[in-house]
């Protein structure tokens, strides 16, 4: 029986649930459809704020998903709350932009390296799309090499479900895998005269398998190689953007990208992605027709404006890298004292918890539901997010709903090799 559940009465959840299979296909879609996760998990949430959650029936729950990326200040920042709503009392969708779009855009040139301009758009698929796109009419050139397994989007070249997607879709797409400078190399001159651009994300996010940082020596390959063949090096910073570091990701590499895709944690929480791009691709930017209806609303800028401003002002990420590197501290130890084959990888601000030899995420689903029942929100094979909300207290409430999970972890994890040995 789910949480909350009266006998013979739905829950808060599972009413809604049941309303929204009516009209909505599957009752959800996408990669929040809480129905691919394990008994318990709730679809609907009544408010949040910093790093908690509540859900329809008042479930409390500390947030190690951030909405999956875009929450990188807390939920309901004042500062970020405030600009929102002080741009609102103006004007938000007009039939023109505001002018914090040309303060946005100013902000960002001055935040980030690589950048000589900025388009601003409404998701990442949109960024993603708009970058290969500009790579193309900027090199006259079709073939995109993109690494096996990697997430740039829901458009049909890019979508990792080929459900109403055709060959012609994928045509130009060529695969290397991540971090491997021959398989890279192989790819690129398969492409030959034809190569466009070198997608590449800020490290290897791939869902239900552990995640890999970038080598140096792979990172200036991607540069090298797009050099010599004169393609568009584009850097997916969607997922990783305004976490890992303020100017991109690839800054600690010593590596800049061409063209950049932004979006999730830009406006924390409001709709906002961005691409930017050096001189080379200014031209190809304009040549271009990308548009949304709503892709100049002005209240999610100016969120953005107060973001970008935050973290540049507080050290926010240095908040989340201090915190990530807390709980994988806690985690170790917790996984040492009951002895499990636990393993955390990806940057400590956006930490991937799985165990080894559990194929099946028996281990992993048992784990996380169990932190949900004490209160901790937490994902089974995503790669999950902290934000400047989390304080010391917050980690420590998720390391004590940790620890239990970890003792219910390791007993099933006797029982299945004491069933192993029974056989």
């Amino acid at each position: 029986m789910a949480p909350h559940a009266t006998p013979g009465l739905l829950s808060p959840d599972e009413a809604l649930r049941a309303r929204a299979l009516r009209v909505i296909p599957g009752g959800m879609w996408g990669h929040m459809n809480v129905a691919r996760l394990r008994p318990g998990y709730p679809q609907f949430f009544r408010s949040a704020r910093g790093c908690r959650l509540f859900d329809v029936a008042g479930t409390e729950y500390i947030d190690m998903m951030c909405g999956y990326g875009p929450i990188v200040l807390g939920y309901g920042d004042p500062d970020v709350e405030a600009a929102a709503a002080e741009q609102r009392s103006h004007g938000d969708l007009m039939t023109g932009p505001a002018e914090c779009q040309v303060e946005l855009a100013e902000l960002v040139v001055e935040t980030i390296p690589h950048a000589d301009w900025v388009l601003f758009a409404k998701n990442g698929t949109d960024a993603m799309t708009a970058c290969v796109t500009i790579a193309r009419a900027g090199t006259r050139r079709r073939k995109v090499l993109v690494a096996k397994g990697s997430y740039h989007g829901a458009a049909p070249w890019c979508t990792p479900s080929l459900a109403g997607v055709t060959a012609e879709d994928r045509a130009h797409i060529l695969h290397y895998d991540y971090n491997d400078v021959a398989s890279l190399e192989r790819a690129a001159d398969e492409a030959g005269r034809d190569l466009a651009a070198v997608l590449v994300t800020a490290f290897r996010h791939d869902v239900r398998r552990h995640q890999e940082l970038p080598t140096t020596v792979f990172a200036q390959a991607v540069r090298r190689i797009c050099d010599m063949a004169d393609a568009a090096m584009v850097l997916d910073d969607v997922r990783a953007g305004f976490r890992l570091h303020i100017g991109g990701s690839w800054e600690p590499y010593g590596v800049r990208p061409d063209l950049c895709g932004w979006s999730k944690a830009i406006a924390n929480g409001h709709p906002l992605a961005a691409v930017t791009g050096n001189d080379r691709f200014r031209d190809a930017a304009q040549q271009v027709y990308v548009t949304g209806s709503f892709w100049c609303s002005a209240v999610p800028m100016a969120a953005a404006v107060a973001t970008v401003n935050k973290l540049r002002a507080t050290g926010a990420i240095a908040t989340m890298e201090t915190m990530g590197q807390r709980l994988r501290e806690g985690l170790e130890q917790q996984a040492r004292a009951h002895d499990l084959p636990l393993r955390q990888t990806g940057p400590v601000q956006m930490p991937m918890i799985m165990f080894d030899d559990d194929p099946d995420f028996l281990l992993g689903n048992r784990f996380v539901q169990e932190a949900l029942w004490r209160g901790v929100y937490m994902h089974p094979w995503h790669n999950m997010f902290l934000s400047a909300a989390h304080q010391p207290a917050d980690i420590d409430r998720v390391l004590e709903a940790t620890d239990a999970a970890l003792k219910q972890v390791a007993e099933l994890s006797d029982r299945r090799q004491s069933a192993k040995e029974a056989q």
